[in-house]
């Protein structure tokens, strides 16, 4: 039986009969193509924005949160951070370097829309494992894609992380965080005000690639036809233009003649022009004939709905339209006038209402009437059955049990790790001068200064983390653990976390273990979050990530942003490991091996109940972290490293290989589960001063055990396991 148009695009009988209620009619095809759009997962969160409420959004320094094209905190002294996140999953998987590059490129006009210069990006990167042909392809694709988008626009990669994962080999996973700095004054919202303002399209013109784009591909699976049938459907990058945009985009801002303006990511002009009218409460009548195109004979609705690149609208007074088109002509960016502001106008249901009007004023044809609000925030709210997986409860009691390092575990603990210089090496990570702790580290640490902005006596941390296994056995615990390593990542480097912004990457929404994954991960950062006062000031909700019906496994990531003083010199560093320092554990005790690679990946157990932990603890851990870090240099601090991943071993290892010295670790200190489990609320410390330190931390409330001494050139788990660097 074939498909209905609406079925076609993605709505079920009910939303098509909802758009019938709104409209007191039925849509026309350019109508629906714009309501598919908007009403896709990927726009309006319709299966988890019931979930999303119940994330802490407000603190002390919070500017923007949620609902803005980017969050923004403040960082003191005039001046203001803006972060954002998003997910390029389903286009990466099909055309690897055109999907990951216009995941940057649109994370970066997120940025600037807020009036901030774009400083800063980090990647989160979930692949198959490189031993299959398709993998490879995707990974180095996808890493192309971000450093040719990155470098050539201008804008370093400080940070990120690499996992390579059977379970992501059909389904890999595209993470992108970016960072801008601005003066407060200078921030600006997404909203269409004053009627007889003009709107203006800047930038690029208008293609068939990317119709429905990350709005239709962010929406369905993959299964073995995917790549050929949506390649159509990926966006084309040109940084070139994108750099012209981001210059173009501040100066009209600093010059302060910009009354709103937005990005034209999903779903394209169906998005800009009805969310600005919606913020605004305003009216807006659409000229679709004055959109510049670069290909011709497009359909009225192909033009609405293409997300092709590198494209912004602004609201421009008419006093200032001349200004606005001399700027953009000095900056060699395509402006076109497409429209302007109106009065809101009774709708057929009799409320004012803000109406989006499309017009092709060429044939003097009225194309499209939709209420502005009905596109932008009336899509349809899921409360989509939950139910947690049958055998979740009876795998908790199945703790992974580990009495002895065998052979085979010997000989995969000892196997050469992935090294990210590999992927970091690719990115410039100094582009601006002002990266003091660069990749490489748990975090990275910049100091707050941009071309054109200015500089602060002041720095910020940021670092990205995920960690599905632990999720996967325990996504309420997992997703609070995650939260917890983000935090710790930047305390390494002297910052306290004050926001993130996550990326929350699922299944199918309609599995009912899928939504009970979801609303678990929000309620685990939630309280993470509370507890040691983060604000979550944006993110991004991926779902749908499944290939041949099988889901992923629940992968939250949290990217974590602290504030911090400039530090004294010499900073500690993985590798300033010294021969003769001493090897401290410093946090709470480990006693559980659930979650962990070797338990997952080796013994191949899910189960167990996680490790828990208290959030007293955590934040006696953190702060004094960062006071060891800023007392470096007194205490003879050479390394301060996070726990998580492979544990105390793996972290031990980070240290030795990059400080190329061994390790003799105390077996009487560490049990295995001590050794190998990833509780993530612990920190390796290296000092060459064991007296002075033991005192500084006696004073404290953080237990501590001295587990090793740095020596040789193997790490050493007493006569067990011996591993060669």
């Amino acid at each position: 039986m074939s498909q209905s148009l609406h079925e076609a695009l993605g709505l079920t009988d009910d939303e098509f009969k909802m758009i019938q209620d709104v409209l007191q009619r039925p849509p026309n095809h350019l109508e629906l193509a714009m309501y598919s759009v908007m009403w896709s997962e990927h726009c309006s969160y319709k299966s988890s924005r019931i979930h999303l409420r119940r994330l802490p959004t407000e603190g002390e320094t919070v500017i923007m949160g949620p609902g803005e094209n980017a969050g923004v905190i403040d960082l003191g002294e005039n001046f203001a951070l803006a972060i954002r996140m998003e997910s390029h999953n389903h286009p990466s998987a099909i055309e690897p370097y055109q999907g990951a590059a216009t995941g940057v490129g649109g994370i970066l006009r997120d940025i600037f829309t807020v009036g901030a210069r774009p400083i800063a990006l980090l990647d989160s990167l979930w692949m198959g494992p490189q031993d299959n042909p398709k993998s490879r392809w995707v990974f180095k694709g996808v890493v192309s894609g971000i450093s040719g988008y990155g470098n050539a626009v201008g804008v370093p990669t400080i940070g990120g992380e690499t996992h390579f994962e059977e379970k992501f080999a059909y389904n890999p996973l595209v993470n992108v965080a970016a960072i801008g700095i601005a003066l407060k004054e200078h921030l600006i919202r997404a909203a269409a005000t004053g009627v007889g303002n003009k709107v203006v399209l800047l930038g690029a013109p208008t293609g068939r690639d990317g119709i429905g784009g990350v709005s239709v591909l962010a929406s369905a699976g993959f299964d073995s036809e995917t790549d050929s049938s949506k390649r159509p459907s990926v966006q084309v990058g040109d940084p070139f233009e994108e750099k012209k945009l981001i210059e173009l985009c501040l100066d009209l801002l600093r010059s302060d003649l910009l009354v709103g303006i937005q990005d034209l990511g999903g779903a394209g002009l169906s998005c800009a022009t009805s969310e600005t009218a919606a913020k605004g409460g305003s009216s807006m009548d659409v000229y679709l004939d004055k959109v510049p195109r670069r290909e011709t004979n497009m359909e009225p609705f192909e033009v609405m709905i293409s997300e092709s690149q590198e494209r912004m609208l602004a609201i421009v007074t008419p006093d200032n339209l001349e200004k606005v088109l001399s700027l953009a002509k000095h900056w060699e960016v395509e402006a076109a006038i497409i429209g302007e502001v109106r009065e809101p106008t009774p709708w057929l249901d009799g409320n004012v209402r803000g109406i989006l009007r499309v017009y092709d004023r060429e044939c003097g044809e009225l194309l499209g009437e939709v209420p502005a609000s009905s596109l932008a925030d009336e899509a349809p709210l899921y409360d989509r059955e939950m139910s947690e997986p049958s055998s979740w409860r009876s795998q908790l009691q199945k703790e992974p049990r580990l009495s002895t390092l065998d052979d085979q575990l010997i000989k995969y603990l000892s196997q050469k790790e992935f090294d990210p210089s590999l992927v970091y090496r690719q990115y410039d990570h100094q582009l601006f001068l002002n990266t003091i702790v660069p990749p490489g580290s748990d975090a990275a640490l910049l100091q707050v200064s941009a071309p054109g902005v200015g500089r602060a006596q002041r720095a910020f941390g940021v670092s990205v983390d995920g960690n599905p296994r632990w999720c996967s056995v325990h996504p309420y615990r997992g997703a609070a653990a995650t939260v917890i390593e983000s935090a710790m990542n930047i305390a390494c480097v002297g910052a306290k976390a004050v926001a993130l912004v996550d990326c929350l990457n699922f299944g199918n929404p309609t599995h009912p273990h899928v939504m009970w994954q979801l609303s678990e991960t929000v309620d685990g950062i939630a309280e993470a979050c509370k507890a040691l006062d983060i604000a979550v000031v944006g993110g991004n909700v991926s779902l749908y990530n499944e290939a041949n019906g099988t889901d992923i496994d629940p992968t939250p990531t949290i990217t974590t942003v602290g504030t911090a003083e400039i530090p004294h010199l010499p900073l500690p560093a993985l590798s300033r490991a010294e021969v003769g320092s001493y090897l401290y554990l410093l946090g709470s005790e480990c006693n559980t091996l659930s979650g962990s690679e070797v338990a997952v990946e080796h013994l191949k157990e899910v189960g167990g109940n996680l490790f828990d932990f208290s959030y007293d603890s955590v934040k006696a851990l953190r702060d004094l972290v960062i006071e060891l870090f800023g007392n470096a240099t007194a205490l003879h601090v050479q390394v301060l490293h996070n726990v998580s991943s492979g544990g105390v071993l793996r972290a031990t290892r980070e240290i030795c290989e990059s400080s190329r010295v061994g390790c003799k670790l105390n077996k009487s200190k560490l049990t295995l589960p001590e050794l190998l489990g990833e509780k993530p609320d612990r920190i390796l410390a290296v000092t060459t001063s064991p007296e002075p330190f033991e005192e500084f931390l006696t004073s404290r409330t953080v237990p501590f055990t001295l587990i090793g001494e740095l020596q040789g050139n193997t790490v050493d788990y007493g006569d067990e396991l011996s591993i060669q660097l």
